[in-house]
């Protein structure tokens, strides 16, 4: 009997698979299909204080290996996920959810925190400065490490609950950023988010999104995943949730080699609304293969030899 359960800041989850953020909606769309009592969390959909239509269409994009996606932190703000879409997941969810919040400025990042961190069913803040696809707020926070960390200090400050902060793979120095974020109370961090990237019509000879860029999501940005989150491993002592193109149960033991606590799934549920429920039933017999007992014996264990 291996044991997949990990630890994220005193919460104990099952096992390290959890759905990305914008990637699963509000987690209750899926119960459709299988039972999500079976995840080891749920990443809500990205959140901001008032309600936001999104970027214009077209604001996805295909391209090998990957996805280019602009939406725009579409969402119906704060006050109603809080009163509409939590309970709706609460009847078909058991667990803590972690809840993904972005903001325009550093007390839109606090105000929106301290309402999520007052809900039971939440169990963990994922502060995400790191969106690429709005052109104030979101990433421009998380590409210095005075900013990310100017977010982590008032987020901290209003809550109670463990606070990570989802980080830029587009920032010059991530595991500087990372440090600061540290320094200023972050119990952990996410990282990666998208990569920023454009493609064009040949037939229009104009971008394909209306946001003209949009983030890289997929396989594509696997290694570059496996290579930051090694990277802030050595820079950090705060646990790391990983993610960036993760498609399977060898992927999951391989950025948690890599010094990832615990693994978010993202556009692969785009591809297959069923990626987490495989990832989770295949990781007790990926372990063995591999001659793993303990999950949590793992994390960062490549950088020991």
């Amino acid at each position: 009997m291996v044991d997949t359960s990990v630890v994220l800041s005193g919460l104990t989850l099952d096992n390290p698979v959890i759905p990305a953020s914008g990637t699963f909606g509000f987690g209750y769309e899926f119960a459709e299909l299988y039972d999500l009592d079976c995840l080891g969390s749920i990443a809500l959909k990205g959140t901001t204080a008032a309600p936001r239509f999104g970027n214009p269409l077209p604001r996805i994009a295909e391209c090998p290996a990957g996805l280019l996606n602009a939406v725009g932190l579409q969402n119906p703000g704060t006050d109603a996920v809080i009163a509409e879409e939590l309970p709706k997941l609460a009847r078909v969810f058991h667990k803590p959810a972690v809840a993904n919040i972005s903001g325009f400025s550093v007390g839109e990042y606090a105000e929106t925190a301290a309402k999520f961190d007052a809900q039971p069913q939440i169990g963990l803040l994922e502060i995400n400065v790191s969106c690429p696809n709005v052109h104030c707020g979101g990433m421009a926070f998380g590409l210095l490490p005075d900013s990310a960390a100017a977010v982590t200090r008032a987020v901290k400050a209003v809550t109670k609950k463990p606070v990570y902060l989802k980080l830029s793979p587009n920032a010059a120095a991530i595991a500087d950023v990372a440090r600061a974020c540290e320094d200023a109370g972050a119990d952990g961090v996410c990282l990666i988010n998208t990569l920023l990237g454009m493609r064009l019509d040949l037939k229009t000879r104009a971008p394909l999104l209306a946001n003209v860029t949009g983030g890289l999501s997929g396989p594509a940005v696997f290694p570059v995943a496996v290579r930051m989150v090694w990277e802030v491993y050595e820079a950090v002592k705060i646990p790391i949730i990983g993610m960036g193109g993760v498609q399977s149960a060898e992927n999951v033991l391989e950025l948690m080699l890599a010094g990832a606590s615990a693994v978010e799934v993202g556009a692969a549920n785009l591809v297959d609304p069923w990626a987490c429920k495989k990832i989770v039933d295949t990781l007790p017999e990926t372990m063995k293969t591999y001659h793993i007992d303990s999950l949590k014996s793992i994390t960062g264990g490549a950088h020991h030899g």
